[in-house]
């Protein structure tokens, strides 16, 4: 959809700056490709963030390589979506424990989830002013260190409250910290096999659904929820060895090798002191300046698609993420040994991993080109629809049925969930309209487990929750194929409307004119004569 005009606007944004007269400079050794590492990180962060124009030059505009260092980077997304998307799932092994340990409800316990997930979803804001900063690659790092540090600190937890703030807040925005910036980077190195990287990028996910909760359960058998949080903790601190491959694409151009240095700067006492207190001032004013503009406010506005989208995934997560959350509490409640309630999870990972590449593969066609929207609302009523399954009974039978029914559905949605939105807006404004549609995310994402276990409080029943996660999914996926196919239908009428007719008249406008405002023609002065000698030779 707009992919292709996103294309151009890049280009074009760079057509000034390679226009201008560049000075006369010896024959240098020729630049090296796509993909090297920049000079600095605030070179990174120009080419990942997007900005307005800097008032420097660019030194030209970054070709994506399709592969070569790409392959690295999209193996190293893998391993940070399996460490951060998937990681919320795995707490539900441990949510019986930490009901016992601090004698809390369904609805206190599921809010450990329900912020760890929020919080990863609502820090898009301040994840696009550190790449825009630092870089996509120190704040990956960053935030593996954030991240493992917080579920260090939960497992010396003595509340639930200290709980909440350790592995929801502090893990949950590190987590939030490694995942945007490495999708960001991964859509820099990719345009022309970008559907089929996000689809692979996107088994990062499965592969952790799958792993995560076997470690889990060996983890809690073993040294306990204190010592699988301690573990696990340090095992997240290998997004930091993800983020330190993803390097940034170096342009092809150059400054000339004869431009003179920018003046060293002054070490006087009083330029310093000016230096410093003028820092202080500039930096909440740009903050706060960065923090407005990688909202995407005014993409919600004038985009209608990405407006749609925005406001149907929104819904969505209200009851996308809440039946893997209260999957493994409703088998293990009902009888079933934790073993082979973790193992559903697991059988929901390993088919992702298989499904999901394929389903890249076949989704980057051409004919697909303009119907992903379609497709991924297709896998959503799926999706919806399948939480029904549940309620028919808890024995591992059913649940393997729903899993393997939710698993290919969430295979697609997932394989599609980005690649949506990328043809929704244009490339350069991808990361903020990802923050956007982050916070948007994070408010449902917060309420959905809580709400979900006070309805398992009050009624005494799990089948309520998966049946209302069932109407919530399914009514978002209706919102999304109607309203993007009424967008498509008047996309369609008004360009065949703006099409001249056959007949050479010209093409009628799409305003419609107020009686009060039509045309009528005024005679003009050569009309008058004209109208003179005709009166004459008809007397004649």
């Amino acid at each position: 959809m707009m992919m292709d005009s996103s294309e151009k606007d890049e280009s074009a944004d760079c057509c000034p700056q390679e226009a201008t007269p560049e000075p006369q400079q010896e024959p240098s050794t020729p630049d090296p490709g796509p993909g090297e590492p920049a000079e600095g990180e605030c070179e990174e962060g120009d080419a990942v963030a997007p900005q307005p124009p800097s008032n420097r030059p660019h030194p030209g505009a970054v070709e994506a390589p399709d592969g070569g260092w790409g392959w690295v980077v999209l193996g190293a997304t893998i391993m940070v979506l399996a460490l951060t998307l998937a990681f919320p799932s795995c707490v539900s092994i441990f949510y019986t424990d930490l009901q016992t340990e601090f004698h809390a409800t369904n609805s206190e316990t599921s809010w450990v989830p329900s912020i760890m997930t929020s919080v990863l979803h609502a820090g898009g804001p301040f994840c696009s002013m550190l790449v825009e900063r630092f870089g996509c690659r120190a704040t990956v790092m960053f935030g593996g260190v954030m991240s493992g540090l917080g579920m260090i600190f939960s497992s010396f937890t003595n509340s639930m409250e200290e709980l909440y703030i350790t592995a929801g807040v502090i893990t949950g925005l590190g987590f939030c910290f490694s995942f945007q910036p490495a999708v960001t980077i991964l859509g820099q190195y990719f345009v022309r096999r970008r559907p089929f990287a996000n689809a692979m990028s996107s088994t990062g996910t499965a592969l952790g659904l799958s792993v995560l909760p076997f470690l889990g359960h060996y983890l809690h058998s073993q040294y306990g929820w204190r010592g699988s949080f301690l573990i696990l903790g340090a095992m997240l601190l290998n997004c930091c060895v993800c983020g330190a491959v993803m390097r940034p694409l170096r342009p092809r151009r150059r400054p000339p090798a004869g431009a003179p240095a920018p003046p060293p700067a002054l070490n006087g006492g009083a330029d310093a002191s000016r230096k410093q207190s003028s820092a202080a001032r500039s930096w909440w004013r740009g903050a706060v300046a960065t923090l407005h503009k990688n909202m995407a406010f005014d993409l919600f506005r004038s985009n209608l698609r990405f407006r749609m989208f925005s406001l149907g995934i929104t819904w969505m997560m209200l009851g996308f993420v809440v039946p893997l959350v209260y999957l493994v509490p409703y088998a293990t409640t009902s009888g079933m040994a934790q073993s082979r309630a973790a193992l559903l999870l697991s059988i929901l990972g390993l088919m992702n991993i298989f499904i999901r590449p394929p389903i890249g593969l076949l989704f980057n066609l051409p004919w697909f080109k303009g119907r992903h929207i379609y497709v991924f609302s297709a896998a959503l009523l799926l999706n919806g629809l399948s939480n029904c399954i549940c309620c028919v009974g808890p024995s591992f039978d059913v649940l393997l049925a729903y899993v393997l029914c939710y698993g290919v559905s969430m295979a697609v949605v997932g394989s599609l969930l980005f690649t949506v939105l990328m043809d929704s807006v244009e490339m350069r404004r991808f990361q903020s309209a990802l923050g956007l549609l982050s916070v948007m995310e994070s408010v449902t994402l917060l309420i959905g487990p809580p709400l979900a276990g006070i309805l398992v409080d009050r009624m005494g029943l799990y089948t309520w929750v998966f049946f209302a996660c069932s109407i919530t999914v399914m009514t978002s996926a209706l919102f999304l194929m109607l309203s993007f196919y009424w967008l498509d239908r008047r996309d369609a009428k008004c360009k065949q409307e703006q099409q001249a007719p056959p007949n050479g008249h010209p093409p009628k406008p799409c305003v419609t004119l107020v009686p009060e405002c039509q045309y009528r023609s005024v005679p003009t002065e050569g009309d008058r004569d004209k109208g003179a000698e005709e009166s004459q030779t008809e007397g004649v």
